[in-house]
């Protein structure tokens, strides 16, 4: 695979030389912000209904069955189907999910099962459509330029993920929850435009027809990919130990105090990092032992999660008196310079990850893989989720502590032996 060029700053050939990818960019940017709105939105609305940090970790863990399901089945169609119409049917139940939880609000009629149930149809159809999009890429940019629109994707991530929660938490804290929703719906639309004008996208080579058969044949590739089984792992372990999002919701009324907008601040500078990493992201295609990279940014991520709870430690044993209209803003800004790292570090491991995974990965079987990726990837915080709303009610600032300190060491004892992992070469990518 040949190596991007320049300088720090971001490869943009992705956008200029393939008009696909730039609308197809620009869509998820926008269908994106507004789905970051309407995830901040329900946050904060089953606080509302609830008062409990449990409640609020729930949302992600009652959606984790049905997104396996959803990134298996949808990797799979991925790999036999025109992969637009696989995005573009996708898109369309997702933002059926949004208009009718935004009817449910402007009608009053929202409780807890509707925001659950809601969520889960959401984010099993994103599962599917950013599994299919992400199986789109080598055709769209060619596979010299997987690392650049790996680094662009994390642009995306970080603005809709930075501007989306805190605009979010400001939009509830002055209008309320309908209107929010009601904007979710309207930006989603763009999504529509983007992927409906690609090209016909049919996966290359000889697939297998769609069932059940042809996600065990996915999952059993696998096994003879070592390097992508690996990568699963590390970024589980991160997911797992280092997402202390379910704890923002409380932090903003009992901890740093600030309420919904300390809660989209928090959320929102997770985003700052990821953006900034990309935007200096231009040497991160050059570098070929992308298994250390990997290894080595979750590492960081970990060490960055770590004082994001002797940040919380410290605003315990201070013992201020905070509330929604007299915030700690010094441990506030503390609290969220540490959450940017942790963006940067996690954006960096996902260009790698991204990456090895486009390069590595046959077409015919990119799909399900993308499909078992986005598993992994929105299955990890759930499981960090149910630690994390757990852990929480020790003390608010222990499971992102303990987690931090344990995602250094369990990646440090994993790397030592995993040499295949270590000796991994993005000028000739082995899966």
């Amino acid at each position: 695979m040949a190596r991007t060029g320049g300088g720090h700053l971001i490869d943009l050939r992705p956008l200029t030389q393939s008009p696909a990818f730039a609308r197809l960019w620009v869509g998820t940017l926008l269908g994106g912000l507004g789905g970051q709105l309407t995830i901040t939105a329900v946050m904060l609305h089953m606080f509302a209904l609830t008062g409990s940090t449990f409640a609020v970790s729930m949302i992600a863990v009652a959606g984790l069955v049905p997104m396996i399901v959803a990134g298996l089945c949808g990797g799979m169609l991925a790999d036999h189907f025109d992969r637009r119409l696989v995005a573009l049917v996708a898109a369309a139940i997702g933002w059926s999910a949004t208009v009718l939880l935004a009817v449910l609000a402007w009608s009053g009629l929202v409780n807890e099962a509707w925001l659950y149930a809601l969520s889960i149809a959401s984010s099993a159809a994103t599962t599917v459509a950013s599994a299919t999009k992400a199986a789109m890429t080598p055709a769209l940019v060619g596979t010299h330029l997987i690392p650049a629109a790996a680094a662009l994707t994390g642009i995306t991530a970080g603005i809709m993920v930075m501007a989306g929660p805190a605009l979010g938490g400001l939009l509830v804290a002055a209008f309320g929850y309908p209107i929010t929703y009601t904007i979710d719906a309207v930006l989603t639309l763009s999504l529509f435009l983007g992927i409906a004008t690609l090209p016909p996208l049919p996966p290359e080579g000889q697939t297998d027809r769609p069932g059940l058969r042809s996600i065990i044949d996915g999952l059993g590739f696998l096994k003879v990919a070592p390097n992508i089984r690996m990568q699963f792992v590390l970024d589980v372990i991160a997911m797992t130990f280092g997402q202390p999002i379910a704890l923002f919701p409380a932090l903003g009324v009992v901890l740093l105090g600030g309420g919904e907008v300390t809660s989209g601040l928090l959320m929102a500078s997770i985003a700052v990092g990821v953006l900034v990493s990309s935007l200096f992201s231009g040497r991160v295609g050059s570098v070929r032992r992308q298994g250390v990279g990997i290894a080595r940014a979750i590492q960081a991520f970990g060490l960055a999660t770590g004082l994001f709870g002797l940040v919380l430690l410290v605003a315990e044993l201070g013992g201020r008196t905070v509330d929604e209209t007299h915030p700690d803003v010094a441990l506030i800004l503390l609290a969220c310079a540490c959450l940017a790292l942790t963006g940067a570090a996690d954006n960096i491991s996902a260009i790698f990850r991204q990456t090895m995974l486009q390069a590595a990965v046959p077409d015919a079987v990119r799909g399900r893989l993308q499909g078992i990726f986005m598993v992994v990837v929105a299955g990890g915080p759930r499981i960090g989720a149910l630690y994390t709303g757990t852990l929480a009610g020790i003390a608010l600032w222990f499971p992102p502590l303990v987690g931090g300190v344990a995602i250094i060491v369990i990646v440090a004892v994993i790397l030592r032996f995993a040499t295949r992992f270590r000796a991994y070469d993005a000028e000739a990518p082995t899966p």
